[in-house]
């Protein structure tokens, strides 16, 4: 049986494959699919974006190779920073309620 952590790598892949499926490339995001994978799969972060233009802007920095479309390993870099925000956020919350 998968472990936890096992498990959530799996959703991770699947998620960003269901996504990159879309265009037929299968292994990348190309702007449309990106938005679409944040308006389903991020939505909580994309309403907090105050900028229209926020998701043009992380797909430019995200495609660090420059063409055009976002990999599996450009895509895992906006995951991962994403969490270190929200980790930050916890650990801040569990400061202000004395858990921590």
């Amino acid at each position: 049986m998968p472990s936890e952590l096992e498990t959530c790598m799996e959703s991770l892949i699947k998620v960003f494959h269901h996504y990159a499926s879309k265009d037929g490339s299968g292994a990348t995001l190309n702007r449309r699919d990106l938005r679409l994978l944040m308006e389903n799969e991020l939505s909580n972060f994309l309403k907090s974006q105050k900028d229209p233009a926020a998701v043009d802007k992380i797909m430019k920095d995200l495609d660090a190779n420059g063409d055009g479309r976002v990999n599996f390993e450009e895509f895992v870099s906006l995951v991962v920073g994403l969490s270190v925000a929200c980790e930050q956020c916890y650990q801040q919350h569990m400061k202000k309620t004395g858990k921590c």
